[in-house]
């Protein structure tokens, strides 16, 4: 999707009025960035991935005239540092880290947005700290399930059978019954030699997107991609650390927490029935189905559908 159609769904572009990092411990430092109104209605976003970063167009998805929005790169994504680093990160260290940033503000309970990844890690957190959130935006809702990461990188080749088949062109027979593990060694290599295979997975994930490819990126660009992916697969090959509690069992125990679901009917990466699922357990959650979108958040529709949803949960008066 280009700039253009960016320019139309958005707010208008804004800087922070706030940024820098804060120590979590483990010798990590996750950036944050606080834009919109100082003494707007506290508005906490949850980046994808796992492992992307917050990115400029994030700030652009909340209206700056109500709204304190804080972003923040999780564990070793985006400029948080270590960068790409897997040590001490898990889904226990993100939702400990949420915590520590909401008592750093001196915030006594806010909205909290997540989409896919960030979806789950926010459900997670109302999950652990109830009283923490005065509501849940779930876009494109993502559960960690083995069946969900099967789908992603296995079920979804009868969709996309030749870009499933140019994912693993380098890869030996035996791999197509476990792309993830392939792809997950692969990245475990130095830059240039882990860099195909982040490639390959960018180029999978951006077709099941409906976007095209990125371009080949520079020696910086490179070092971020195969940190993404690294990042990523370290969550995926370990069930994103979810444990001996799903996400779906967590979410029953959230009857105080209003959340609205909000999720393209062609999304091919985040299944609808995800969020059928998550909404049959969440007690509060209404589900908002955005008709013709698919993974993107920028889509006008689904722009339009994430804005609906957080005034909603934000109360009239906004």
């Amino acid at each position: 999707m280009d700039d253009a159609v960016h320019d139309q769904a958005l707010y208008p572009a804004i800087e922070p009025f706030d940024a820098g990092w804060l120590n979590v411990g483990d010798g990590h430092r996750i950036h944050f960035e606080q834009c919109g109104r100082p003494d707007g209605y506290p508005v906490l976003f949850l980046h994808g991935g796992p492992g992307s970063g917050c990115s400029h167009l994030h700030r652009r998805l909340f209206n700056p005239e109500h709204c304190r929005i804080l972003l923040f790169d999780q564990r070793g994504c985006g400029r948080s540092q270590p960068q790409g680093s897997v040590q001490a990160n898990t889904s226990t260290h993100l939702v400990a880290d949420i915590e520590r940033l909401r008592t750093h503000f001196g915030i006594d309970h806010w909205l909290v947005v997540g989409g896919s990844w960030g979806a789950g890690l926010a459900l997670a957190y109302a999950a652990a700290l109830p009283a923490a959130c005065s509501g849940l935006v779930l876009r494109s809702v993502f559960l960690g399930r083995v069946s969900d990461v099967d789908w992603f990188f296995r079920g979804a080749r009868q969709c996309q059978p030749q870009a499933w088949e140019t994912l693993l062109r380098q890869a030996p027979l035996e791999a197509r019954k476990d792309p993830l593990r392939w792809l997950h060694v692969g990245l475990q290599q130095n830059v240039a030699s882990a860099l195909p295979y982040a490639r390959a997975w960018q180029a999978w994930e951006a077709t099941l997107s409906g976007e095209p490819t990125p371009p080949a990126p520079d020696a910086a660009g490179a070092l971020a991609l195969v940190h993404k992916y690294r990042l990523q697969s370290h969550y995926l090959v370990n069930g994103c650390f979810w444990g001996a509690s799903p996400l779906l069992t967590r979410a029953a125990t959230l009857g105080a927490v209003p959340a609205i679901l909000v999720h393209g009917d062609d999304d091919a990466i985040c299944l609808p029935q995800a969020a059928r699922a998550l909404h049959a357990a969440l007690p509060l959650s209404r589900l908002r189905w955005v008709p013709g979108c698919g993974h993107t958040p920028y889509a006008p529709a689904m722009v339009h559908a994430l804005g609906e949803a957080v005034r909603d949960l934000m109360g009239p008066e906004r």
